[in-house]
């Protein structure tokens, strides 16, 4: 016991030194290439994802998270103006087990959500990416380079998303 406690103290760490490493030599990081599905069950890779050579925004999130719902609401309300003034264009990750999944759907067309809807059942997508909890949104480049991140929400943080959206795309 106290080996594997030792063994996974020392990945850690060993993994904290590699990632600052790299960061130091200037190597940033890049969405993860997984497949997932969308709601209608066809294939879709997440280094395929796109916005016509712009940034573009993939928020991970479920069912049964509350703060994940809040969020999504507040901005399926602005969505169309925001696409309207600056062509955002947001993938909205669903991390719904198979028990939860089949969910996804039937709400996403009750709130009249118009975002790109993505079903990570298996989560391999969200560890790959290395999110913990949802929410999670990210700022993906056109090139596939991660701009920014922001854990968590509280209302107006999708404000704050929006905004940085902006800001990249001057």
């Amino acid at each position: 016991m106290k080996k594997t406690i030792l063994l996974t103290v020392m990945a850690m760490i060993f993994g904290c030194n590699l990632s600052f490493a790299q960061q130091e030599e200037g190597v940033k990081a890049k969405i993860a290439n997984v497949e997932v599905k969308d709601l209608n069950g066809k294939s879709v890779k997440t280094s395929e994802f796109s916005n016509d050579g712009k940034p573009y925004v993939v928020c991970f999130w479920a069912t049964w998270c509350k703060p994940c719902m809040m969020e999504l609401t507040n901005i399926g309300e602005k969505y169309d103006a925001w696409q309207k003034e600056s062509g955002i264009k947001i993938y909205a990750v669903s991390i719904d087990d198979t028990r939860t999944s089949g969910k996804v759907k039937s709400l996403v067309n009750g709130e009249e959500w118009t975002y790109n809807v993505i079903l990570d059942v298996n989560s391999a997508f969200k560890r790959a990416m290395g999110v913990v909890n949802p929410p999670h949104t990210f700022i993906i480049s056109a090139d596939g380079e991660i701009l920014y991140q922001h854990a968590g929400y509280t209302p107006g943080d999708e404000n704050e998303v929006y905004a940085k959206y902006k800001e990249l795309i001057k």
